[in-house]
């Protein structure tokens, strides 16, 4: 019984340290909701990186 109740736990914490890899910014609207701006570019100097808006070219930045 001891088993199930660790096999359970590690279950838990498996799907819910996955859920937080599928709430990315992937799109222009999600990236201005998280105060950020698209860029074509790399990021400037003073913002980071904290996702994309249109595929992999285009970066979504917000001040660091």
């Amino acid at each position: 019984m001891r088993l199930h109740h660790l096999l359970l736990a590690l279950l838990f914490l498996v799907l819910s340290a996955w859920s937080g890899f599928t709430q990315g910014v992937g799109n222009p609207v999600s990236c201005v909701r998280n105060k950020g701006i698209c860029v074509p570019i790399r990021c400037p100097g003073n913002m980071k990186q904290i996702g994309t808006c249109v595929g992999r070219a285009v970066k979504c930045c917000r001040k660091k």
